[in-house]
């Protein structure tokens, strides 16, 4: 993940409910993660924040899982409970909680399509059957990986086809598609979308994505990544710190950064917050 505003906005909210801690953005090479897992014991880490592509090489590695991590299969955050390392996965919720807040959205008896079957794709497709969507089609280049998507939520998600974007509630891209160093195209027919229409990309750097500037353009309600971006690093704040997240602090720090640039740059694939002191 070569831009990730993770530090950005944590260490804005460590500084504005003047908490002694520091949020370090570390590189952690492809099959490593057990390795930093054990290193997360030995050095007291209370906390760990994970991206692809290690989520479910840390689902493994933890002591034991919450139960959405389980369901999934993958971890994007990691917090010591007494002497064990917990892992969960806040980024369904984190979604869930932007639609509503941000977007005034609620998914229980839409239609939604999800394009992509990954990591965040699955997280999305289990918090939207969770949450009642009336349907929930998927997506993918792999029909593998689509009905492996699917199964794991349960009904109504199924496997989808992309003309079905005209008739969705929501339509959430899930893919690399229009992120920095990737294709850039729309990963669905924009002429499908209009108005009445919400359309999430959670790709957040550019913030507006070729997705959200078609949708835009056709009358669809679009948004990028960040919201989901916060929202999730809000629900890591909370459990790492047991202290209610400043949402606004953090979202004004992460669009300042894109808005200057400063998304750390380099191949950040793993993150780390420094231990809290003892009590």
């Amino acid at each position: 993940m070569k831009h990730s505003l993770s530090p950005v906005l944590h260490n804005a909210a460590f500084a504005a409910l003047g908490l002694d801690w520091v949020y370090l953005a570390l590189e952690v090479a492809r099959g490593e993660a057990g390795d930093a897992i054990v290193g997360a014991r030995a050095l007291g880490i209370d906390g760990l924040s994970v991206t692809m592509p290690h989520k479910e090489a840390v689902a493994r590695a933890v002591d034991r899982l919450s139960p959405t991590a389980e369901r999934l299969g993958a971890v994007n955050t990691v917090v010591r409970t007494g002497g064990d390392l917990v892992g969960e996965s806040t980024d369904g919720q984190g979604f869930l909680d932007a639609l509503r807040a941000d977007q005034g959205f609620e998914p229980a008896d839409r239609r939604c399509l999800v394009l992509g079957a990954g990591g965040a794709a699955r997280a999305v497709i289990l918090a939207l059957v969770d949450a009642g969507a009336a349907d929930v089609a998927v997506l993918g280049r792999s029909a593998e990986r689509v009905g492996a998507a699917a199964a794991l939520a349960g009904r109504p998600a199924r496997a989808g086809s992309a003309a079905q974007a005209g008739d969705a509630d929501l339509v959430v891209n899930a893919t690399p598609v229009g992120m920095v160093g990737h294709p850039d195209g729309p990963p669905v027919d924009p002429d499908l979308l209009g108005p009445g229409q919400v359309v999430v990309d959670l790709v957040y750097h550019p913030a507006v994505t070729p997705l959200v500037a078609a949708a835009r353009e056709r009358g669809a309600l679009a948004v990028g990544g960040l919201g989901m971006l916060v929202h999730q690093a809000a629900h890591a704040f909370r459990l790492w710190t047991g202290q209610h997240p400043p949402l606004e602090v953090m979202s004004a720090a992460a669009v300042r950064a894109l808005a200057g640039g400063n998304a750390s740059g380099g191949a950040v694939v793993g993150t780390e917050v420094e231990p809290r002191p003892r009590r």
